[in-house]
């Protein structure tokens, strides 16, 4: 015969202070994990919601990212020819010579600055090489002049970076005439200027520092980038630039397991809380589990009731941290990228399927913090239980 589900809600209720007590402590674990996996599901959507099928980065031989990257407007002008690129309705190939550097920007986070990355490119192609891309106030920058379009991410976390304002880098100010908004995408965290000026300032007018192409079609993207690693003249690697930005989801690594580690800690001390709230329920209802022994209830249905209970405690800890984690949805930070040096920001991500897996998380503290206690009130002989006061 089996305890009825109704049992274990009522003592949870006439316990209820410790019974909070220890679904708060469970709810805390749950959201450091949940506030960690939000923080990097947001940063690797980012990061893989940049780039376009079909278009392909091309790079120095060997080179891991565009600021560390040397690529010769000699090297563009031969990459322009190669059969395979997508040319626009005027016949120019749909290639873009870029350059990639970082300056130094104040922030509202970081008293001493952030370095944001500055791209250099001409308005045709590079615009037409990423549809996706679209103003979202003022307008695009002009060829030949000193100003910049900035993405939504550096506006919103830099004072200097506004529209109608001055920005001061390299050998002067440059005016700031709007602001771009690439999605969820890494893009929103860069600053864009005329490819000429930024070289000017640079001083590399000769070696720059990639190509973005578009390669029609698609399925002809991987021959493309193998004939490229082939041609030992140009001497260039080559990669889808999904891929590459894919690549740069590396910078998550060391945080999430900083803060995988440090939940599993937690979690230690709050199944530890969870089994001492279920000893103490034991011992506090001893002679109550030697009149359910009496009644006819076997020890696996005492077990089992206790067991359950303690799931259900950790389930209401599980939506607890639930509760708590959910207020980071949507909350934009920024994080420096192991590979190009600069700060890339991006919201937290509060998805269901996060929100299950702290459920989860939870109900595995209440099976590691259940089993004993209910395993011990299982074992008590009935006369013993009995006398118990």
């Amino acid at each position: 015969m089996r305890l009825p589900f109704s049992y274990n809600l009522r003592n949870l209720w006439v316990r209820r202070g410790t019974t909070l007590m220890t679904a708060l402590g469970i709810g805390l674990t749950v959201a450091v994990l949940l506030s960690i996996l939000a923080l990097v599901g947001g940063l690797r959507n980012a990061f893989a919601s940049t780039g376009v099928a079909g278009n392909v980065l091309v790079m120095r031989q060997s080179a891991e990212s565009e600021l560390s990257s040397n690529f010769t407007r000699e090297q563009f002008q031969d990459l322009k020819l190669r059969p395979g690129i997508q040319r626009d309705a005027t016949g120019q190939a749909l290639a873009s010579l870029e350059l990639v550097s970082t300056v130094l920007l104040d922030s509202v986070d970081y008293e001493a600055g952030i370095n944001i990355s500055i791209r250099g490119l001409k308005p045709n192609p590079g615009f037409a090489l990423r549809p996706e891309i679209k103003i979202a106030a003022g307008r695009w920058f002009s060829a030949g002049k000193r100003e910049v379009t900035v993405g939504k991410n550096v506006a919103r976390r830099n004072p200097e970076a506004q529209l109608g304002k001055d920005l001061r880098f390299g050998k002067g100010a440059w005016r700031v005439v709007g602001v771009f908004d690439a999605g969820e995408s890494a893009a929103n965290s860069e600053i864009w200027a005329d490819l000429d000026q930024v070289c000017s300032d640079d001083n590399r007018c000769d070696t720059l520092s990639s190509a973005l192409v578009r390669v029609e079609p698609v399925s002809n993207v991987g021959p493309f980038i193998q004939s490229l690693k082939d041609d030992q003249r140009l001497k260039v690697g080559a990669m889808t630039e999904q891929f590459y930005y894919e690549q740069q989801s590396s910078s998550a690594a060391p945080i999430q397991f900083l803060g995988i580690f440090i939940a599993l800690v937690m979690a230690v001390g709050s199944s530890f809380a969870a089994m001492n709230t279920m000893y103490a329920a034991v011992a506090r209802r001893s002679r109550e589990i030697g009149t359910l022994r009496v009644l006819g209830f076997s020890r696996f249905s005492v077990l089992l009731s206790f067991f359950l209970e303690s799931l259900v405690l950790a389930l209401l800890g599980g939506i607890v941290g639930c509760l708590l984690v959910l207020p980071l949805d949507g909350f934009t930070t920024g994080i420096g990228s192991l590979i190009t040096f600069s700060e890339v920001a991006f919201r937290f991500k509060i998805t269901p399927e996060i929100m299950l897996m702290g459920i989860g998380f939870a109900l595995f503290m209440g099976a590691l913090g259940g089993l004993l206690p209910a395993a011990a009130a299982a074992r008590k002989q009935i006369l013993d239980a009995l006398r118990d006061i």
